[in-house]
């Protein structure tokens, strides 16, 4: 998608003649969006279109009673901490920020500005919130998954490739929640028969180096669980795994689209849309300390055919059974 048309799509689509929004003497309103995604990756495109259309559904169009200001943070922590900073001079009435690396930066810029969060894994432990029932400060929002998921991705993956013996967990060490994800990878690892081990990346480069050594010995396979770096070197993992031929299971459905194996997660767009109520109870005048931090209710399992056949593994149809998606 052209980002003429993706912003045409955002805004222009829904909103009603200039001469009509004079006559509603409506405050303008103004929401800050602080995405990790790149102004041309389709899939925050994706996203942050399904947000801007919950909130049209909820009153709030794009042009006429609120303007939405979006920064591409491109997984670039520098640019994230000045678009941070840019947002909050703005002044806006809210901001949403998706994943930790950029609502981190975005409390270090504001206490005072209400904040959404989307897929932020452990909002307690890095300091976001009080507590999930009650946020207790500025911000709120919705959790991408729970530790105990871990066991659930290396059950899957062993499913998918029972050959497998070794498991690497692909994170990024700034993310909180990455410690206790492998620490349930761990407990499950002993009765499936793989070792297990974490691999820290920050950079394509560090990616590159990691996959290819880890893939040497062989019988390996990979856990990638998503986050800037890992989700913006989409292409460069997933090629990467190809290459060294290393079945991987993906947390992000958005790998499989683009040729990945397996993905089990919860449905991202999902989480925008919902973020998109918390955002338009607090531009009513809700408080983002009352308004508990939200666990998935939507889970995906996708499955790449085209991606098994060429890694010569043959797909159980027990799972081909529970999958929501099957992509021949």
């Amino acid at each position: 998608m052209r980002r003429r048309d993706f912003i045409m799509l955002l805004g222009g689509a829904a909103a009603w003649p200039l001469a009509a929004r004079a006559q509603q003497g409506e405050r303008m309103r103004r929401i800050g969006v602080l995405l990790s995604y790149a102004a041309d990756d389709p899939v925050g495109q994706r996203r942050v279109l399904g947000f801007a259309q919950a909130l049209a559904q909820s009153g709030w169009t794009d042009g006429r009673n609120v303007r939405i200001e979006i920064r591409w943070g491109a997984a670039d922590p520098e640019r994230i901490r000045r678009y941070a900073a840019e947002l909050v001079a703005l002044a806006p009435d809210v901001i949403l920020t998706t994943g930790s690396g950029t609502t981190g930066p975005l409390l270090q810029a504001t206490r005072v500005v209400p904040i959404v969060f989307v897929q932020v894994a452990e909002p307690v432990g890095a300091g976001f919130v009080e507590t999930l029932a009650r946020p207790g400060g500025n911000a709120t929002g919705f959790m991408l998954y729970e530790y105990g998921i871990g066991g659930k991705w290396l059950e899957l993956l062993k499913e998918i490739a029972p050959r497998i013996e070794r498991v690497a967990f692909l994170g990024n060490p700034a993310i909180a929640a990455g410690p206790g994800q492998f620490g349930a990878i761990q407990a499950s690892a002993p009765s499936l028969g793989v070792q297990v081990r974490p691999i820290n990346v920050r950079d394509a480069g560090e990616i590159e180096r990691a996959i290819t050594s880890f893939a040497r010995p062989g019988n390996g396979g990979l856990i990638v669980a998503g986050g800037a770096p890992v989700a913006f070197q989409r292409d460069v993992v997933i090629k990467l795994a190809a290459r060294h031929r290393l079945p991987a299971l993906y947390s992000d459905h958005a790998f499989i689209t683009d040729g990945g194996l397996i993905a089990y997660g919860p449905d991202r767009i999902d989480q925008y849309r919902r973020a998109a109520d918390y955002v338009d109870r607090i531009l009513k005048g809700e408080k983002p300390a009352d308004l508990p931090v939200q666990v998935p209710t939507k889970y995906e399992l996708v499955i790449n055919l085209k991606t098994a056949k060429a890694l010569g593994l043959d797909v159980p149809d027990s799972l081909l059974a529970r999958a929501d998606e099957v992509i021949e």
